[in-house]
């Protein structure tokens, strides 16, 4: 039994700066990270069933879980933060205000932001809150499950795997980075920050 079904992003094709082969090869990928999370979920099942909970083999099920979940829950938080619609960001919303009030102006977030995302290695860039201290902070995530704020919200998310610009940009990810910009769905990353 499937818990978790995967989301349907059509939507996006013909999104600028990202090719239909790109986007459908992501797809796929991000297809698998949901069905690899739901394989794990039953096999952590059968393993309880058999009372297997104390034995190395689920240990190892368990540490992979986290990685498959995170890898299905950030490509979605990816995609949904994307948009064919050109946008800006609303400069009267919570989130920008919040962002000049952090970083001292929406163009020291944008170029932090951008620069984390251009360091060499494979992972993720997301811009959490963390409402305990009240506090936007750019975060670089590597792997899918090594670099969280624990208790923070991500709040945009940019993937920086060679698999998300590889095929359009090849060793050019600035480039990339900039065809991210321009297809953020400000109104979603708006909409979660509150």
């Amino acid at each position: 039994m499937s818990v978790y079904k995967p989301a349907n992003y059509e939507h996006l094709i013909g999104l600028r700066g990202f090719s239909e082969q790109l986007l459908r090869n992501h797809f796929q990928l991000y297809q698998g990270y949901v069905s690899n999370t739901n394989k794990l979920m039953e096999t952590l099942r059968n393993l309880e069933r058999e009372g297997k909970i104390g034995s190395p083999e689920y240990a190892e099920v368990k540490r992979r879980f986290g990685w498959e979940f995170n890898g299905m829950r950030l490509h979605e938080y990816y995609f949904e933060n994307m948009t064919k619609e050109s946008m800006e960001p609303n400069k009267n919303s919570k989130l920008y205000l919040k962002i000049v009030e952090d970083y001292g102006s929406y163009e020291n977030w944008e170029k932090e932001f951008k620069s984390i995302g251009a360091m060499r290695g494979i992972g993720w860039v997301v811009l959490y809150y963390d409402a305990k201290a009240n506090r936007l902070l750019n975060v670089w995530i590597n792997e899918h499950d090594v670099g969280h704020l624990a208790g923070a919200k991500p709040i945009l998310v940019m993937d920086v795997f060679e698999h998300a610009y590889m095929l359009d940009y090849g060793l050019k990810r600035v480039d990339y980075i900039e065809a991210f910009f321009k297809a953020i769905n400000w109104r979603e990353v708006e909409r979660r920050f509150g």
